[in-house]
């Protein structure tokens, strides 16, 4: 007889159905994983025969068989213990057999019999969900994974005697409720720290409002990190769809805290010494990256020419298309990446170049520029909607009062700004397009057409800047959100004029290096 209990393996943030089947046969004592296990799955049998003792059972001295169905599916991961050691228990006769039909389970076990929590509880949840199962996971996991359904089934245990005495009726386990992280309101950031720097706070809006890309550049300590820091206090919150995407994705990475969700945007800082594979993605598991973390959030990089320029550069592809492929031998997963690249630098590597009256030890102010601007790609750049300079902070906007305006009244603007650019979107069925920055370019002329003047003024332009057909577009983008922000129908030569404005500092920074 062969027992069969439901799992999943992941690929990407999908959840694929596999079968675990179990065969106790008379032979020789041996205890068995085939399937292509890798080498967790193959330790599974130490940690399985171990719960199992603490748990109070014994393994028969028999030919002990666990196949992984498809066996041509790599399986990886920890999650295998669970669903190895209740096939085992209804085998041997420790719980019913007629208990785990209708159920994936997963699981890791620890020594004493304990459940530890694993990652992708939610994916897996709502695989289970679409299969009309139910979900048998950790006690740890279950507030992440009731999020899936409020229907489905979940039994939430946090040791295998749990299980059996819940698979017998004498201790019935209730349906875990979701998680929901609790915000701090005391920690949370706010414009108002910030005291000067009018013209980086409405670029800043503009981005938050169009989802847009921002560059800032300035010298040390005039505040671009602080900014950056304070994006997601006007960013609106998660749509249900996006929070189950971004949930999902830091589900399979593993970084959710107690099985609780936020609808709060991601916001990821990585290190500049940040790897490719960190960034984009990949590894022996081929794992999400800090792309894909900041997916529908903000990925913020500081000190961007520190780098690796390979690293930079592998960022074109996601910015462009909002997801990223990771080819590997054995894997080939797509993970989900749209988010807005928030990037912070100095004006050369001393930091004071355009400082009056500084003069570089290392040779002329423009050359040091130009030589720490070139690690930066011309086609990165390309990507950047809006470019900024910081200009130091001086001890008279230390001074003054703080500002009557903060993140409330910015992020209110931003929302009405995205509520507008959702209904025209919606309007014309393009579906999972929210903002400006995510509209198709050959829609993009229709919804941001300029009027006479404004036209003019982009032909000229477009001329005397030399825009590429992307940067040509993305103004229009830029010129689109401004609009929005003053609640205008028509794209107007003041909102060419603007959006043309930030793209300026970037000419300047190609014809210096």
């Amino acid at each position: 007889m062969v027992q069969r209990v439901s799992t999943v393996a992941f690929q990407g943030i999908d959840a694929v159905a596999v079968d675990v089947q179990v065969q106790v046969a008379p032979g020789l004592p041996a205890f068995n994983i085939v399937g292509l296990p890798d080498k967790a799955v193959s330790e599974a049998k130490e940690r399985v025969r171990a719960a199992l003792v603490a748990s109070g059972l014994a393994l028969p001295a028999r030919r002990i068989t666990i196949n992984l169905a498809p066996a041509d599916l790599p399986k990886e991961g920890s999650h295998y213990d669970l669903p190895i050691a209740l096939g085992l228990m209804a085998a041997i006769g420790a719980i019913p057999h007629d208990a785990l039909p209708g159920f994936t389970v997963l699981g890791e076990l620890g020594l004493d019999g304990s459940i530890a929590a694993v990652a992708g509880a939610l994916p897996a949840a709502i695989g289970a969900n679409s299969r009309n199962e139910g979900l048998i996971c950790p006690q740890a996991c279950g507030p992440e994974a009731a999020w899936a359904s409020l229907e489905m089934e979940i039994v939430a245990a946090s040791s295998l005697i749990q299980l059996a005495n819940h698979f017998k009726g004498t201790q019935v386990l209730g349906r875990p409720k979701p998680g929901i992280k609790a915000e701090t309101q005391g920690t949370l950031l706010d414009l108002a720290d910030i005291k000067g720097q009018e013209s980086a706070k409405r670029a800043l809006e503009i981005a938050a409002a169009g989802g847009h890309n921002l560059l800032m550049i300035g010298p040390p300590g005039s505040g671009k990190s602080m900014l950056a820091a304070r994006l997601p206090t006007i960013l609106p919150t998660l749509s249900p769809a996006e929070l189950l995407e971004v949930s999902m994705i830091a589900s399979v990475a593993g970084v959710i805290e107690n099985g609780a969700l936020t609808d709060r945007r991601p916001f990821r800082a990585p290190h500049h010494s940040a790897s490719m594979p960190a960034l984009v993605g990949g590894g022996l598991r081929a794992k999400p990256g800090e792309v894909s973390l900041a997916h529908h959030g903000v990925l913020f990089l500081d000190e961007l020419p520190e780098f690796q320029p390979h690293a930079l550069d592998a960022l074109r592809q996601p910015l462009e298309t909002g997801e990223v492929s990771i080819a590997r031998a054995n894997h080939r997963v797509t993970y989900p990446a749209r988010f807005m690249l928030v990037a912070a630098m100095n004006p050369c590597r001393c930091g004071h170049a355009n400082d009056p009256g500084f003069s570089c030890r290392r040779g002329p102010n423009t050359r040091c520029a130009a030589e720490y601007q070139t690690r930066l790609s011309g086609p990165l750049l390309d990507r950047i909607d809006l470019n900024i300079e910081v200009p130091a902070v001086t001890a008279a906007d230390l001074i003054l009062p703080p500002p009557a305006e903060g993140s409330r009244e910015v992020a209110a603007r931003v929302a009405r700004a995205r509520a507008v650019q959702a209904e025209r979107y919606a309007a014309l069925g393009l579906d999972g397009v929210l903002t400006n920055s995510a509209v198709p370019s050959a829609l993009l002329e229709d919804v941001a057409q300029p009027d006479s003047a404004g036209l003019t003024l982009l032909r000229d332009a477009a001329d005397a800047m030399r825009l590429s057909a992307r940067g040509y577009h993305r103004v229009l983008r830029v010129a689109r959100t401004l609009a929005d922000l003053d609640g205008s129908e028509k794209v107007g030569r003041v909102h060419l004029a603007e959006a043309l404005s930030y793209r300026a500092l970037m000419d300047q920074v190609r014809s210096a290096a």
